[in-house]
This record gives structure tokens, sequence and C-alpha cells, in this order.
């Protein structure tokens, strides 16, 4: 999970094209980097840009399309570039979603979560082993956003993920405003989700911001990435933290990304929450 420089249990951002020239010319001052495998895949110059950024940062690498939930099995070809990706950077954290990005060969824009089934824990936990042994290391699992239950789930998501770790020895990835998310939307306890996880196993936290849609007299929640981190989110994030403990956390932006330093505003009110937070905890 942790390698390439350990970064400190402070806030990183997430690091878009858009960003990489301010950030190489001003070296700010965040825990670590965070760069999407896939993006890094296609384009050699973001590739090199970024190897040169790691000098001075630790920098994670997140995939989001391996597709852990596919009951077919992973693509060995995807599997084999992600496993070229982690090799060449040796990043501090490796990560991915428990997520359906695609199946038999079709591939969407989306990250299904899979439904919270024994099958499909079987196929997600051979998947998650196979990865591994691909990279050589663990994996941090990231917990979905739900909009609906699938029909026939026979656990909840916690007692889910717990048994992907106990299973495979991979971590977890907490992302704060997916359980923020899904919570709403699915109408569950959000505390009482974490305080079900297996605590040593959570590697990294992630941030971001949540949208809005009205379906009628409803509200569902998006995890669309494109918002500040909302008050109900720094909320959870202090929760966490005093129940679990620092991590490194990653606050993520993606759609209608801001200016640089909008983001880096983000970082450090995530530095400033958990160490209030921490204060409270003793």
């Amino acid at each position: 999970m942790t390698r390439g420089g350990t970064p400190a249990s402070r806030a990183g951002i997430g690091l878009r094209a858009p960003h990489v020239e301010a950030v190489a010319r001003l070296r700010p001052p965040v825990a670590f980097l965070e760069i999407h495998a896939e993006n890094v895949m296609a384009d050699l110059r973001l590739r090199q840009a970024v190897l040169a950024l790691r000098r001075d940062h630790p920098v994670a690498v997140h995939g989001v399309g391996m597709s852990l939930g596919a009951p077919e099995g992973i693509d060995g070809g995807h599997l084999a570039r992600f496993a070229a990706i982690v090799s060449l950077f040796d990043p501090c954290l490796v990560s991915e979603h428990l997520a359906l990005a695609g199946t038999h060969g079709v591939f969407v824009n989306d990250l299904l979560p899979p439904p919270m089934t024994r099958a499909a824990l079987d196929a997600a936990s051979a998947n998650v082993a196979r990865v591994q042994d691909a990279i050589g290391r663990p994996i941090l699992v990231e917990n979905p956003s739900r909009y609906i239950a699938w029909e026939g789930d026979e656990m909840d998501e916690a007692q889910f993920l717990s048994a992907l770790v106990a299973r495979t020895g991979c971590g977890l990835l907490c992302d704060v405003n997916n359980i923020h998310v899904s919570a709403h939307n699915l109408g569950f306890d959000a505390l009482a989700y974490l305080a079900a996880l297996p605590h040593a196993a959570i590697g990294e936290i992630h941030l971001a911001g949540a949208t809005e849609e009205r379906l009628g007299n409803e509200t569902l929640l998006i995890d669309a990435h494109a918002e500040p981190v909302g008050d109900p989110v720094w909320a959870l994030y202090a929760q966490s933290v005093a129940l679990f403990g620092p991590r490194p956390t990653l606050v993520e932006w993606d759609a209608g990304l801001p200016p640089l330093d909008v983001l880096l505003a983000e970082a450090a009110k995530a530095d400033r929450v958990a160490g209030a937070a921490l204060s409270s905890a003793a």
C-alpha cells in the first residue's frame, strides 16, 4: 500500500493536467500528489512531467478503470499497463475502486457499485488478489458511491469491505464523500458505517464535493467532484479522524477544475480540520 516516500498523515491533492505546470513552478507544500493511472498510461508528456515532480513530492497512483467488481475477471491488458505505471512511479500509495467500470469488454463512463452478495465478494476477492500479485504489493480499495441498493444484497457495504480485507490482505481507501453520498441516498447511518470498518486497514482518506439533484420532492446526491467539500463531509471527516486517527488525505476535484490556489486551500482546510479533531479527541 505504502512505498516510494511515505506521505505525511496530512492532505494532498489530485493532480490534473491543467495544474501540472503551476505545481512544477510553485512546488506547493502538500503532503503528496495523486495521479490517475489511466491518465499517464497514454500521455507520455504528462508521464514525464509527473516523474519530474516526484523528486519533490510523493506520488500516489489511483486507478479508475480496473473494474475490481467485474464477475468475469479483470482485463489482462489493462492490468499489465497498470502494473507498469506502478513499477515506473514506485508510488507511496496505490488504490482502485470497488466498482464495475465495464463488463465483457464494454466500458462505461461511471463507477457502478457491485451488488453486496457472496458471489460478488468472491469475484472482487479474486480480482484484488490478481492485481496485488501483478504489482507485488497490497492495494487500497475505495468504497463506492451508491444511488440505489441492488435487489438481493446479502450484506451491507461495511461487511463486504471487511470481508474483502480479511480474504486478500488489501487495505481500504475511505472516501468520506462517497459515504456521505451513499448514506443520504440509501438512508443509512454514516457514522455507524465508519465504526464498522476495519480501522487498521484504512490507509488513505478521500474528500470531494457532492452535487445535489432534485428528483420530485427528494434530493439525490451525486459524487461529481465538481464542488468544494461540503460542510457535512467536513464534519464526517472530523469524526473519521477522531474515530481511527489521522491518515493521508486527498482532496479530489475533477469537473469544473478551479485554479490551483482553490484546491490548495481545500487541502489546507483538511489539515486544520484533522488537527482540530485530534485535539478534541485528546
